[in-house]
Order: structure tokens, then sequence, then C-alpha cells
């Protein structure tokens, strides 16, 4: 039996607050920082949490609108990209290292099946989504057990001692997919949800556009909750993420979210398990339109804008660094009786 998503205590951002107040600078002088610090506190429920082993997550699936033209790169990117992850040679690898955190790489529905090699996870589910332009991208199986994948990561993570977790993507075509699901959920018209992804030119875009139309035309009626809008119109590394973001906030782990795809994934897991938006964080904003009207949706204001559009959890990586700093602060600061520094008269 699945567990429920635990709420945050309110109770104890309170506290939270309250100690900040004790400590030695300024109230508020920390500004966002502490906001950060003290839900942290509150989702650990203590004052001496620790964000230790912090780890990203990246998920990685084909999809079959690519078929449509909706993407510059050719679907072979996807697998070679995942290629370049394990090998070390991507802007998140860098960017990991730098920030000090763990990467793991998961495929979970590339199209062409990669062999075994260090540093690849596969729990591949399928080769890759359907064409949701003319039939629904998953089955429910497939939908569920690219859940579970997704689960079980964050499950994972938690058991090996992992504080703080991240998550992103890899799959070209899938921010054709998130434009759609953007559409779904919003209500917002499909020009102000479908960007340029990767780079699209006038064509291209014009395609993409064409592609979501086509698609909440033949779905739209068959939306009766987050899971069929997630198996119609999403795609493997999509669910995963959902997974992830619900399996993170059953072990009450804080959880960042990189860009617009990743935000997709976290708010379908919003709409399935609501209080799972307690234990999310926002990474940045993206250059993509529809990436800003999930992040209303969620009233979560970004920590960092910018004009990032990669992916791969590379806002994600930033946002990790910032998030431990709040924490560190929080946690390790003295306070002004600790201190011997008179406070405010």
């Amino acid at each position: 039996m699945t567990l429920p998503v635990p709420p945050v205590d309110s109770g104890w951002i309170r506290r939270a607050q309250a100690r900040q107040l004790d400590l030695t600078k300024p109230p508020g002088s920390l500004g966002r920082l502490e906001e950060i610090a003290n839900r942290c506190a509150a989702i650990f429920e203590s004052f001496s949490f620790t964000l230790a082993r912090p780890r990203i997550v990246l998920f990685a699936a084909d999809h079959g609108v690519c078929s449509e033209g909706v993407s510059p790169y050719p679907q072979q990117v996807t697998a070679q990209m995942v290629l370049n992850f394990i090998a070390g040679g991507a802007a998140i690898n860098c960017l990991a290292k730098t920030c000090g955190l763990e990467l793991r790489v998961v495929d979970v529905g590339i199209a062409s099946p990669l062999p075994a090699a260090p540093g690849l996870i596969s729990r591949r589910v399928a080769a890759g989504t359907r064409n949701f332009c003319r039939e629904p991208a998953m089955t429910a199986a497939d939908s569920a057990a690219a859940i579970r994948v997704g689960e079980d990561m964050a499950e994972q993570a938690a058991l090996e001692g992992c504080g703080l977790l991240g998550f992103g993507e890899m799959g070209i075509g899938n921010t054709t997919a998130a434009a759609a699901i953007t559409v779904a959920l919003t209500g917002c018209s499909i020009a102000n949800a479908v960007g340029r992804g990767t780079g699209a030119d006038d064509a291209c875009l014009a395609r993409k556009i064409d592609a979501v139309e086509r698609a909440l035309k033949l779905h739209g009626s068959g939306f009766s909750g987050p899971a069929e809008i997630l198996r119609r119109i999403g795609g493997l590394e999509i669910a995963a993420m959902c997974g992830f973001c619900l399996g993170a906030a059953r072990h009450r782990r804080p959880v960042v979210m990189d860009g617009f795809i990743a935000t997709a994934a976290a708010a379908l897991a919003v709409q399935i398990e609501p209080n799972t938006q307690d234990y999310l964080f926002a990474a940045h904003v993206s250059s993509e339109p529809g990436h800003r009207l999930l992040l209303d949706l969620l009233s979560l204001p970004p920590l960092l804008s910018l004009e990032m559009r990669l992916g791969e959890g590379t806002g994600a990586a930033l946002a990790m660094k910032l998030i431990e700093a709040a924490a560190a602060a929080f946690t390790g600061m003295a306070t002004f009786a600790s201190a011997g520094v008179s406070g405010r008269t």
C-alpha cells in the first residue's frame, strides 16, 4: 500500500522563524535564505538537520511526438547525451562536481537500448512513448511503472542518507510534452505555453504548436485527472520525475525541481498528492514561456533567474548549493546569547 504524503507542520515553520530572531544577525537580513532554512527545518522537524550527500537524479527517455518534427535535433541525441553524462562531459557533470553533488543517471525509456555501463542505471520501461498526436503516449501500466521508477530512486536516496534531492531530465521532444501538460493543467492558451525549446526556428515552432493543438483536441475529453493527463500527453521521464517528487515527499526530503519539464512533472505530482508541494523548491525560472505559468500554479517563486533553458538538472544543481548555504547559516550560526552579543533593545 502506498503511503500518503505527510504535510509539513506549519508550527515548525513558526518555531524556525522564532529561532531566526535569536541568531547573530539583524532580523530578516538573510532574506529568502531564511525562508529556505525555515522550510527545511520544518521538513525535518529539527533545528540541527543536515543536508549531507545532496544528490541529483536525471531521468532520460524518448518521445514519439518527435516524428512530427517538433525538435531541431534528431531523437538519437537523447542516447548520445546520456552517454555524455556517464562519461562526465556534459554541463551537469561540471556543475554537479563544482557544487559537490552526487549524480545519478537513469534510463527510463530511451528508444534505442544502451549497453550496460558504469554510471548508468537501467530502469527501462519502454522504447520511448508513442506519438500523442495520434494515440495516448503511454499505456496505464507503462505510466505507473515509470512513476514507480522515480519513487524507487527517491526511496533509495533517502535510505542512503541523502538529505537534499534534486532532479532533471533528458529527452528530445520533451518541451512539447511539457507545453501540452501546461495547457491541460492551467487552461492557458497554447501560444503562451509553447516555446522554442532547444532552439526551434519559426517553422519548427509552428510544428510544435500544431502538435500540441492536435494532441489536446484528441485527448482533452479524456483528461479525467492528473494520471490521465500524464498517460496521454506525458513522457516516461516525466512520469519518473513525478514519482521522484512523490517519493521524496513521502520520505520527508526537500526536493529541488529543475526547469520547465521538471516543473511539469512536479505540478502533476502536486495534483496527485497536494501535500507534495510542501517539499518542493523551484530552482529557477527558464526562458520557456510555460515555465512561469507552472511556477505560478504551484505558488513557488524561483530561487534563481539566469535565463537558463538547458535542462539536465543544471538549474537544480546551482539552487541546491544555495539551499545548502541557507541551511548552514541556520544550523551553524551562534545565537546572541551563546556569542555574548547584544541583541536589539
